[in-house]
């Protein structure tokens, strides 16, 4: 583990500016890859690649959610894992669970000193002699300044206020006058620095600068969206109860000011909440959807992900898999009983559980006029409790088993004639490595498939699938379907094809063509496609086209958590294939997923549900919930606190909340409305602290033990063991003792967090 005394060090040695005129010894100096365009682009590069991949990642395999009071990991007996650590309250200066696999301050440190050694490089004329456009140059800049930004906000949720580096040091710094800044004073230069970035002039070129919109092949780079964003966050954090101290800058009107604008400047510049209609066999509504999807940066479909972990699916399926999962590992992070009580009602909005009557859990107090039947407890609830939670009687898949089809007949695109037509026009088809891109050209695109080569299998469903990826919505594709012989007008229209930046499957019930025209019924039918109805510039590449027949599907098989069941809950403590709460975590999770396909989602890390909720906190505590804040864009609306969480709701079909409700009843509302809206999204670790309500949520969870007899479920609430990591010192993470007490050592002062 490297240690912030020891990085300190390697700037002095590595990074300062006596170091840039060393002669060389063969290894690259700040000269040279400032003089390079595609060095320093590289460099620009490397300087925003300590944005962490997120998810299921902390030790094994876990997601922070299980540090909190939303889940409780089955490997909780699993000795040098930090979930055993943590609920054994085994954490300290010397060792941290939470740091086990990611020493969080050791690595933003060293992506701060990488950014700070880009800036100071580029604004150098002795240093970056490099031909760079000089509004590409200033678009990197402002990335980096906001990059920066960002990890000094990770930096300040875990740790408190932390020194302000802004260059690299000399090596003649004196260490001894360095101190620890305050959360205000850090939260004032994350803003200064993205006010800095956003003030950067757009280019005139769409395609280089600080923009708002990217290109699909640009995933990972920054944009105003995400400046935005780390402003909302930050000064929502300021404000809150555990950092504001009186007198200060970040008041609740403040952050209100602050977080408005970031909402009304996303919203200006065409971000809007995931909607977009789902089929049902493929996700039960449009949010668990939007957790499966993979974001495409361009925002042509997904116009809500403000910026998305890059690269790893979270793999829920294999580290929080149910155990009828093929290739599941654990069981892992098993919601808890209170994150399930949290879900409402869908039928009346009214929340089911207004409480415990018990210290331990065990006696909730039921809300009469919400429509909850604890003999039925999940039954009518939220819409994505269904999306983010395999409870007992969930279905595990969301078509049967009919996803796995009787018979495949593969076929090909044809690049010669047919007996009868030209085989394609308007277009241009290449064959790649395992695929065929097609770029239409304008007038009547069309190719035609080879034969089928056999006839289809009797079944109950035939269909057309493939893989593919796509540039635009394709909404008018025509698919003809062909005997031998001259084409036939036998033709399903206004097929659409959404666009889609990562593989995607593709499916088109073709049952009805084989019964009524009795296509598949020859060796010789084929299928012609019609890309659109004539325009250019489309590109569709398409991979493992096939006619699939099914054949009747049984029932799909269902979760079941009751003792005994398929996915039981185990008291097992060595068994962690099984949930230890009775509660698997769904969301994220494509049920398509197993050892074969890994189709589950990756994480956000801002979004513009997080930006509507921010608003939302800030305005109640400063306005209450039904004073509406002017908007700061022109030709924008104003907007009450309640609108801005109704607007949440309105996307996940829930009823909105009523006008009138006091400012402390609204902020019940709220807070259960972000623990169900960010469950997993690592916002519940930190919201508990700093609303300074640790010592009342984490102590212990609560899991629901299912019985069964005959037909009959009984329902019977347990606790699992307490883990003791509600103090007030668990409010901060301890930084790593021997770096604490070097640091001592070089400045006189503690800086050690309290209590640690």
């Amino acid at each position: 583990m490297k240690k912030t005394f020891f990085i300190i060090i390697t700037m002095l040695l590595s990074f300062s500016c006596a170091d840039l005129d060393l002669p060389s010894d063969g290894r690259l100096t700040f000269k040279d890859i400032f003089a390079n365009y595609s060095m320093t682009r590289n460099f620009y590069g490397t300087c925003r690649a300590y944005i962490p991949q997120i998810g299921l990642t902390y030790s094994d395999n876990t997601p922070l959610a299980s540090y909190s009071d939303e889940a409780h990991d089955a490997g909780d007996n699993k000795s040098g894992t930090g979930v055993y650590a943590w609920y054994n309250n085994r954490t300290s200066p010397f060792s941290n669970p939470l740091t086990y696999n990611t020493d969080w301050w050791a690595h933003y440190f060293q992506a701060i000193r990488k950014c700070n050694t880009f800036l100071a490089s580029i604004n150098d004329p002795s240093l970056a002699t490099a031909i760079i456009n000089e509004e590409e140059k200033n678009g990197w800049i402002a990335e980096i300044r906001v990059a920066r930004a960002f990890y000094y906000l990770q930096l300040i949720k875990r740790y408190g206020g932390v020194p302000l580096i802004e260059t690299p040091y000399e090596v003649t710094h004196d260490f001894s006058g360095d101190k620890r800044a305050s959360f205000e004073e850090c939260a004032d230069f994350i803003i200064a620095e993205c006010d800095a970035a956003l003030a950067t002039p757009q280019a005139a070129s769409p395609t280089i600068g600080f923009r708002w919109s990217i290109s699909d092949n640009e995933r990972g780079v920054l944009t105003r969206g995400f400046a935005w964003a780390v402003k909302s966050q930050t000064a929502l954090y300021a404000a809150s109860p555990l950092w504001y101290q009186a007198g200060g800058k970040y008041t609740w009107e403040y952050a209100a000011t602050i977080t408005k604008e970031a909402l009304d400047q996303c919203l200006a510049n065409g971000y809007e909440l995931y909607n977009v209609p789902v089929a049902e066999d493929v996700a039960q509504n449009p949010y668990a959807y939007y957790f499966i999807q993979r974001s495409d940066p361009s925002r042509s479909v997904d116009k809500e992900t403000i910026f998305e972990t890059t690269s790893s699916r979270t793999n829920v399926w294999r580290y929080a898999g149910t155990p009828i999962t093929e290739g599941m590992s654990k069981a892992g992070a098993g919601p808890s009983q209170e994150l399930v009580d949290s879900y409402e009602m869908e039928a009346t909005g009214e929340m089911p559980i207004l409480g415990y009557s018990d210290p331990d859990h065990l006696q909730p107090i039921i809300n009469s006029l919400s429509g909850y039947n604890s003999a039925n407890p999940y039954e009518g609830r939220d819409p994505r409790f269904y999306a983010s939670i395999y409870y007992n009687g969930a279905p595990r898949s969301l078509a049967g088993s009919g996803t796995v089809p009787k018979d495949i007949f593969p076929l090909t695109f044809n690049f010669t004639t047919q007996p009868y037509h030209d085989n394609m026009n308007m277009m241009n088809v290449t064959q790649e490595y395992d695929y065929v891109k097609i770029v239409t050209t304008g007038g009547d695109p069309y190719i035609y498939t080879n034969n089928l080569g056999t006839i289809l299998t009797n079944g109950s469903t035939r269909l057309l699938v493939f893989e593919y990826i796509s540039n635009r919505n394709v909404t008018d594709c025509l698919i003809y379907w062909c005997n031998p012989g001259p084409m036939e007008s036998r033709t399903t229209r206004d097929v659409r094809i959404p666009q889609a930046a990562d593989w995607t499957r593709f499916e088109l019930d073709i049952s009805e063509v084989y019964n009524t025209y009795g296509f598949g019924k020859s060796t010789g039918d084929h299928f012609r496609f019609d890309m659109t109805s004539g325009a250019a510039g489309y590109e569709l590449s398409i991979r493992n086209i096939q006619v699939e027949v099914f054949t009747p599907p049984p029932a799909p098989t269902p979760v079941e958590t009751f003792v005994g069941g398929n996915c039981g809950i185990s008291d097992r403590v060595t068994d962690t294939r099984y949930t230890r709460t009775g509660y698997y975590l769904r969301k994220f999770n494509n049920y398509r997923s197993n050892v074969n396909v890994d189709g589950d989602g990756l994480m956000k890390i801002f979004r513009l549900g997080e930006l509507y909720m921010n608003f939302a906190e800030a305005s109640y505590q400063a306005y209450g919930p039904d004073v509406p804040a002017a908007s700061t864009v022109t030709g924008g609306r104003s907007m009450t606190a309640r609108e801005a969480v109704n607007a949440i709701r309105a996307r996940a079909a829930m009823p909105p909340l009523p006008q009138g409700l006091s400012k402390s009843d609204f902020e019940k509302r709220y807070r259960n409305e972000r623990r169900v809206e960010f469950a997993f999204e690592e916002h519940r670790f930190f919201d508990v602290r700093r609303w300074k309500i640790l010592n009342e949520t984490d102590n212990f969870v609560t899991g629901m033990r299912i019985t069964q007899s005959n037909d009959d479920y009984t329902y019977t609430r347990f606790k699992l063991a307490e883990r003791h990591t509600n103090t007030d010192k668990y409010l901060l993470f301890p930084l790593d003792q021997d770096e604490a007490a070097k640091m001592r050592e070089v400045t006189g002062t503690e800086w050690q967090n309290p209590g640690w």
